[in-house]
C-alpha cells in the first residue's frame, strides 16, 4: 500500500510502515493519520510484526500545526476520539510494533511512539511536548501512554516548562528501551521485528493484550486473568510443539549476551 504521506512495505512477515513527509519533519496530518489506521487495520494476515520508522532526519515532529483549526468543544472532543481510535490500531492491531526513533520525537510523534510497544532510539533523538506552551492539551493519548513510560511527574515537568530530552536521558528515563548509534534504528528495530515474529502468535497477543491490562487490575483480578491467559496459551498446538522441542533438547537454553 502507498499512500501520499505513508508507505506500507512487506518484507517477508515484517510489515514496514513509513511517514513519508520529510519535507514537514513527518508532521502528523489528519489524513496521515487516518492513513496510520488503515495500514494497520489491514494488515495481511501474514505478517507477524511491523517496524515504524519516519523518512528523512526525523521521526515525527507531531502534529501538523497548520492544520489546527478553531473548534468548538464537541467538534475538539470527535478530533481527539479519531486519533485515540487509530492509534489504538497500533497498540492493540494484531502484530507487536517497534518504533525506530530518531531526530524529533514530538508530541504528537511521542504519542505515537508511545502506541508501540518496543522504541528503538538512535543517539540524534529527541523528546519534547510543546502542547504546553501553545495553548493546548495532548488530544492523540499522550495523557494515558506517555505517563505508564515515564511517570506523571515527568511528563507534568515537560509540558508546564518545555523540557527536551535528549536521547541518553531519555532512554534513562524509559522513552526507550534501546538506544544506538546514529542511522542505525531502523536496522535494530527490523531486527527486533523479525526475532518477535519467530514468537508463538497467541503469546504475543497475550503481551500485546492481556499484559497491559493485568498491570492496571487489582492484584486479585490480575492473577485470575493471567492464569486464564496461561491456559488458553499453552493449549496451543504451536505452544506444546515448542515445550516438547526444549524438553527434547531440541530447542536452544537461554545464553547471556
Amino acid at each position: 500500500m502507498t499512500h501520499t504521506d505513508l508507505q506500507l512495505d512487506i518484507q517477508d512477515n515484517i510489515a514496514i510502515v513509513r511517514l513519508t513527509r520529510a519535507s514537514k519533519r513527518n508532521a502528523l496530518s489528519d489524513a496521515l493519520i487516518l492513513a496510520l489506521r488503515n495500514a494497520f487495520e489491514n494488515l495481511p494476515s501474514s505478517v507477524r510484526a511491523a517496524v515504524i520508522d519516519g523518512e528523512g532526519p526525523h521521526f515525527c515532529a507531531g502534529l501538523d500545526l497548520s492544520e489546527l483549526q478553531e473548534r468548538d468543544a464537541g467538534q475538539g472532543l470527535m478530533h481527539s476520539r479519531m486519533w485515540h481510535a487509530a492509534l489504538d490500531f497500533v497498540q492493540h492491531g494484531p502484530v507487536p510494533v517497534i518504533a525506530a526513533l530518531h531526530g524529533a520525537v514530538v508530541g504528537g510523534g511521542l504519542e505515537l511512539a508511545s502506541a508501540c510497544h518496543i522504541r528503538v532510539a538512535d543517539s540524534t533523538t529527541f523528546y519534547a511536548l510543546p502542547e504546553g506552551s501553545r495553548g493546548i492539551f495532548v488530544g492523540g493519548g499522550g495523557s494515558v501512554r506517555i505517563p505508564k513510560l515515564i511517570g506523571a511527574a515527568r511528563m507534568t515537568d515537560m509540558m508546564l516548562t518545555g523540557r527536551v530530552y535528549n536521547a541518553e536521558e531519555g532512554e534513562r528515563a524509559g522513552f526507550a528501551q534501546y538506544l544506538v548509534p546514529e542511522g542505525t534504528a531502523f536496522d535494530k528495530a527490523l531486527e527486533l521485528a523479525k526475532r518477535v515474529a519467530t514468537n508463538a502468535p497467541l503469546t504475543n497477543y497475550a503481551l500485546m493484550h492481556a499484559l497491559p491490562r493485568i498491570a492496571e487490575q487489582p492484584a486479585d483480578h490480575g492473577f485470575f486473568t493471567e492464569a486464564l491467559m496461561a491456559g488458553i496459551a499453552q493449549n496451543a498446538p504451536e505452544a506444546k510443539e515448542r515445550v516438547r522441542a526444549f524438553l527434547e533438547g531440541r530447542a536452544g537454553k537461554v545464553q547471556k549476551n
